[in-house]
């Protein structure tokens, strides 16, 4: 049953992977999220902040919002997010409202992550898995901020 989730959870990460990518095509932070209810993806999202000039357009609310939609409700108790990079402390709060049972990220994000912070912004009972795909996420994001600086 680990080795079930292990591959789950990376073959969901790959799907936030390619939104990240998506961004990062946009000129966005390549961020990407997606939403798994019952082994199917009901949202997916990545980062539009500077295509919408919205601040609030992180691909965690993004996916959150579609999932929500999907799902027909505000409370996402049964679902995991999958996101390439840890939530900031705007998108913890969010996840923190709509209950999301787990959270699953591949890079740390020690400057604007949601743990420098407050540990506490999510709900109780939610599961929290770090480092999936790790390698892969920190190098897309990596890849970015040095385009960035040429």
């Amino acid at each position: 049953m680990e080795r079930q989730q292990q591959n789950d959870d990376e073959k969901f990460m790959r799907l936030a992977l390619n939104e990240a990518r998506k961004a990062f095509e946009e000129q966005e932070v390549p961020v990407g999220a997606v939403v798994v209810a019952n082994g199917a993806v009901v949202g997916r999202g990545h980062n539009l902040v500077e295509t919408l000039s919205d601040p609030t357009a992180h691909a965690e609310m993004q996916a959150l919002t579609a999932a929500a939609g999907t799902l027909g409700g505000k409370y996402l108790t049964d679902c995991t997010l999958y996101v390439t990079v840890e939530p900031c402390i705007m998108c913890a709060g969010a996840i923190g409202w709509a209950q999301v049972g787990r959270v699953v990220w591949g890079a740390d994000d020690p400057k604007k992550g949601y743990r420098r912070y407050a540990e506490g912004v999510f709900h109780p009972k939610t599961r929290v898995e770090r480092g999936v795909l790790a390698a892969e996420c920190e190098a897309l994001m990596n890849a970015f901020f040095a385009a960035l600086r040429d």
